[in-house]
């Protein structure tokens, strides 16, 4: 019963690490993996009333926490090396992922039914996402990363746990955000990680309530605006230039979005048998 309990510990801990690397990996959500391995519900509830919970949920999440914490840190070392020594390639592979994981996203927000507003969200966020990102392009505004913006990076990291189907990667990559970050992640930067950690602690106090009660009351509205704004964010970062530079080039980056789709597709795969044996 005890090599069981030991085991069982660990792997939870073993979850929680994939939990911690799909919430630092783009076009993987940290929140989808939570409902996949069946603790998004008592995760929220515990974010929700930590204090009133804390005694029934902290002991139950401990074991995914402390797997988190070694997946998100161990995970960011290598995006580091890979964005600086392979940007397009890496981008490219991202890409892939995302594409990939965008029919499941489909389907999970269609989980409850579909309706004309949930469209309509779907458009409105696609548009206002595209609309921001080109004019920030267009106006050639350059966001230099300092403590506000890496409380927005916090806030993202939150969110991809809170919202599921919100990969954090989603809006930094085409703010010039993510490569920075995930960098200060990875040397242990305590300049970004305080400035991240407050971000991410007052996303949960303030929005682990409303996001719950969004989800609850307006499922497929709110999800369909999370998927318009995966798309609108994801053409965004795409590396036309690098697709131009050379045939060669091209065929590498084409070969990374393939690679980056397979692995999406894959895990969409693993994903679909694990919840069939919940």
């Amino acid at each position: 019963m005890k090599n069981f309990s030991v085991f069982s510990y660990l792997f939870k801990i073993l979850k929680g690490a994939l939990v911690g690397l799909g919430a630092v990996l783009p076009g993987i959500s940290g929140g989808v993996l939570c409902v996949v391995f069946g603790i998004y519900k008592t995760v929220m509830e515990f974010l929700a009333s930590p204090f009133k919970r804390f005694k029934t949920h902290f002991p139950k999440l401990l074991p995914y926490g402390i797997g988190l914490i070694i997946g998100f840190l161990g995970i960011a070392k290598v995006l580091a090396f890979l964005l600086d020594k392979y940007p397009a390639p890496s981008v490219c592979v991202f890409i892939g992922l995302i594409v990939g994981m965008l029919p499941s996203l489909f389907r999970e927000a269609g989980e409850k039914g579909r309706t004309k507003g949930s469209y309509v969200a779907l458009v409105i966020a696609m548009v206002v996402i595209f609309a921001l990102l080109i004019s920030l392009k267009v106006l050639s505004v350059s966001i230099a990363p300092n403590f506000v913006w890496y409380l927005f990076c916090g806030f993202c990291l939150a969110l991809s746990v809170i919202a599921p189907g919100m990969s954090f990667s989603t809006l930094l990559m085409p703010l010039g955000l993510y490569q920075p970050f995930v960098d200060g992640i990875s040397s242990f930067d305590l300049g970004v990680l305080i400035p991240a950690g407050i971000g991410a602690l007052l996303t949960v106090i303030l929005f682990a309530k409303a996001v719950n009660l969004l989800f609850e009351k307006q499922y497929s509205i709110a999800f369909h605006a999370i998927v318009g704004v995966v798309i609108a964010a994801t053409v965004m970062i795409i590396p036309f230039e690098s697709f131009a530079a050379s045939a060669a080039s091209a065929v590498i980056n084409i070969v990374c979005i393939a690679v980056g789709v397979a692995a999406a597709l894959a895990l969409d795969k693993f994903n679909s048998k694990f919840a069939d044996k919940k």
